[in-house]
């Protein structure tokens, strides 16, 4: 099986947790539709140039950030951390799972996951 498609499947995974979880502390679903596209302000670093664009794009969507907020939710018992948590990796998860993966400081179409929008090389 292709690589990169498990690690599609494995964002799509991810990100179905990520809902499931949401919905399960009792909020409302429709919040991960609402601020889907807040992580993507981490975009507007481009307008510096792709080097700058690529480094803030990436440190928003890396798992790091939902992880170690995710761990201070549980830890501080913060309900408000645990929904930005679970959106902020819902949000990394389906944009990983259409090939939005961490941009190489090139071009915004460069990704570890191949070229955003299906070109090769």
């Amino acid at each position: 099986m292709d690589p990169i498609l498990i690690q599609r499947l494995e964002n799509a995974a991810i990100a179905a947790v990520a809902a499931a979880l949401f919905v399960e502390l009792g909020f409302a679903w429709w919040w991960l539709l609402v601020l889907f596209l807040a992580f993507d302000l981490s975009m507007l670093g481009y307008l510096a140039g792709p080097a700058i664009g690529a480094r803030a794009y990436n440190l928003v969507h890396a798992y790091v950030g939902p992880g170690l907020l995710g761990l201070v939710a549980v830890v501080g018992d913060l309900r408000w951390a645990a929904f930005v948590a679970l959106l902020w990796a819902f949000h990394i998860g389906v944009d990983r799972t259409f090939g939005y993966g961490l941009k190489f400081a090139d071009r915004f179409e460069h990704t570890h996951l191949g070229e955003v929008g299906g070109k090769k090389g």
